[in-house]
């Protein structure tokens, strides 16, 4: 194997916690540094923890038939004081026809692996914040060569949760079995009403005062297996968010507001369009109907399906006309 060019160092330490990205990480480098081999090196793909001193001189010890080695050590920040040693000095100065791939959470334990070695740092921090779902999910569009709108991407995060593997999953079936630009109405046909019937939808409609569509979405959500629980859930944070909202100084914007309640902008734009007709006493009424339902669906009440409709009509009625 030759030494390692400047496409495929050495040494390569992927740091962060997002399983799936740091995954990708390890793929790639491990399929650079095999590109970049005149003979398939010996793979060794280990866990930091069940190293013991002197292990890692072994696995890159020359093999008696040549070619290269690449070792992967994964989780090192799970490394015992002496293999930590070893694995700082092997990054330091990675052995002759030795490429190192590292992966650690980024937190303090072993930190020194992370820096003072002349490697490459790849970071994949944990994808968290609503905006970054959106980004990553264009990304895995992009990727496929497809374009989706805001709406598509809200959609589909109403469907498939939040999750990194299983949206990139449904990113790329999307691309596979669809045509166009990928927005709200692409994600609930594909779905077949999973988008448009969640607890969500549910709750939202209950709250705009729609009683019609509220009942509709909700038998079709029952239908297709959301569970009652989950329904109820929806629409307790529903009821929440009004009155965190509504409580909220007026003259603060969403992106303000939203950092200070926690929630995206784009949530807090829907909910100050939402307690259009609302006023404090109806927001208390309505929680003390989400309450009364939470325990009739935990098992207080004969049929879940029935106490969710309701209650529905109820928090509808809650609202004030107009």
């Amino acid at each position: 194997m030759p030494p390692a060019s400047a496409a495929a160092p050495a040494a390569t330490v992927i740091v962060g916690d997002e399983e799936l990205l740091v995954e990708r990480a390890v793929h790639a480098a491990v399929a650079e540094a095999g590109a970049a081999s005149a003979e398939p090196p010996d793979v060794h793909d280990v866990r930091a923890a069940d190293l013991r001193a002197g292990d890692l001189s072994m696995l890159t010890a020359p093999s008696l038939f040549g070619g290269g080695c690449l070792l992967v050590v994964r989780s090192a920040q799970e490394a015992t004081k002496d293999v930590a040693a070893e694995l700082a000095s092997q990054l330091a100065a990675p052995p002759p026809d030795v490429t190192l791939v590292l992966t650690h959470s980024g937190g303090a334990k072993n930190k020194s692996l992370l820096t003072g070695h002349g490697g490459r740092r790849v970071d994949c921090p944990a994808v968290k914040r609503f905006g970054e779902r959106l980004d990553f999910m264009r990304s895995e569009f992009a990727r496929a060569g497809r374009k989706a709108d805001d709406g598509g991407l809200r959609s589909l995060l109403d469907a498939v949760g939040t999750d990194l593997r299983e949206l990139a999953a449904a990113c790329s079936q999307l691309a596979a079995d669809t045509t166009g630009v990928i927005n709200q109405g692409v994600v609930a046909r594909y779905y077949r009403g999973r988008a448009e019937a969640t607890g969500f939808t549910v709750a939202d409609r209950a709250v705009e005062g729609k009683l019609g569509e509220a009942l509709a979405q909700l038998r079709w959500a029952l239908a297709t297996g959301v569970s009652p629980v989950l329904i109820t859930s929806a629409l307790a944070q529903g009821v929440r968010a009004l009155g965190r909202v509504g409580t909220a100084a007026r003259t603060k914007g969403a992106d303000a507001l939203a950092a200070e309640l926690g929630m995206p902008p784009w949530k807090v734009d829907r909910v100050r369009q939402q307690l259009k007709g609302w006023s404090g006493e109806g927001v208390a009424r309505a929680h003390a109907v989400v309450a009364r339902v939470d325990a009739q669906v935990k098992g207080e009440g004969a049929s879940p399906g029935y106490a969710l409709e309701r209650a529905i009509t109820e928090i509808v009625a809650c609202r004030s006309p107009g």
